[in-house]
């Protein structure tokens, strides 16, 4: 792979979802420089079909290809990665993708029941058994959950903490119904309400623990090996100070002045330049 000119590492998500897994990896490779964009104008991807977001991640990748010229790109998305990742991986050889999936193998590891929980998108639910990251003795319960998704991409600047316990008490209660002692988030927006979903799923009275299983970390440490092989080839060199750009796919037709405002304020928290792709 030609290295010149490539400094960026970009995650992709349709919206807020995959911010976590990118401030993961900038806090623990600072000199990395990192660009973030949200889809918004296809938002949300979970209830689109295999083909349509196929196309939809292919005609992006060819534009932020021309823009960006990233060294890898993350999926920072469950669905777009189980729709999407083969077809973008044959279409581009020369790019290194790095894809998130529900982390339901470690979770097989640790349940003593052999009852896994997974809550995730229309998409991911309906895709999960194909993607045989379970040996046969555990039983998954899966439930979507695209209102949560909506709840998070809106309203988890300005929610309450009262307001995230109810959400999250809601689905906890389910998974207890059905036994499950280990849950995956299989969705990369209900990271936002991560530490909430451990509160409520902590041992209680009457109420057994139910582990919580997340894959920011396996991501992070999956771009790092990509970066150090071959010597560190693609690696930033360690005196570099980079700038991180935030891209919107939106427009300002589309984007109302709600959600981009924010955006900027989203943009300004995390230490990003804000652009519209559409204005680049």
């Amino acid at each position: 792979m030609d290295n010149k000119n490539k400094n960026t590492v970009l995650f992709l998500d349709s919206g807020i979802g995959g911010l976590p897994y990118c401030l993961d990896f900038r806090k623990n490779n600072p000199h990395e420089e990192v660009c973030y964009l949200a889809d918004t104008a296809n938002f949300p991807y979970g209830p689109r079909a295999k083909d349509e977001l196929s196309s939809i991640l292919t005609a992006l990748t060819e534009k932020l290809l021309k823009i960006k010229n990233p060294k890898i790109i993350v999926l920072a998305c469950n669905t777009a990665t189980i729709s999407a990742i083969a077809d973008l991986r044959k279409r581009f050889p020369e790019i290194p993708f790095v894809g998130t999936v529900p982390a339901l193998k470690p979770a097989s590891k640790i349940t003593n029941n052999k009852k896994i929980g997974i809550l995730g998108t229309e998409r991911t639910i309906s895709e999960i058994k194909s993607l045989n990251l379970t040996d046969d003795t555990c039983e998954i319960t899966g439930i979507s959950a695209p209102e949560l998704v909506e709840f998070i991409e809106h309203n988890i600047d300005t929610a309450d903490e009262n307001t995230k316990k109810e959400i999250v008490k809601k689905y906890i209660n389910i998974f207890r119904e059905q036994n499950v002692d280990s849950l995956v988030l299989g969705c990369t927006h209900f990271l936002f309400l991560l530490e909430e979903f451990r509160r409520e799923a902590a041992e209680q009275i009457g109420c057994p623990k139910i582990d919580v299983f997340d894959s920011i970390e396996g991501i992070t440490k999956r771009i790092e090996f990509l970066l150090d092989e071959n010597d560190g080839l693609l690696r930033a060199e360690d005196t570099a100070y980079p700038v991180h750009s935030l891209l919107l796919t939106g427009d300002k037709t589309t984007l109302n002045r709600h959600a981009l405002l924010n955006w900027q304020t989203r943009a300004q928290v995390y230490g990003f330049k804000l652009n519209l792709l559409s204005e680049i």
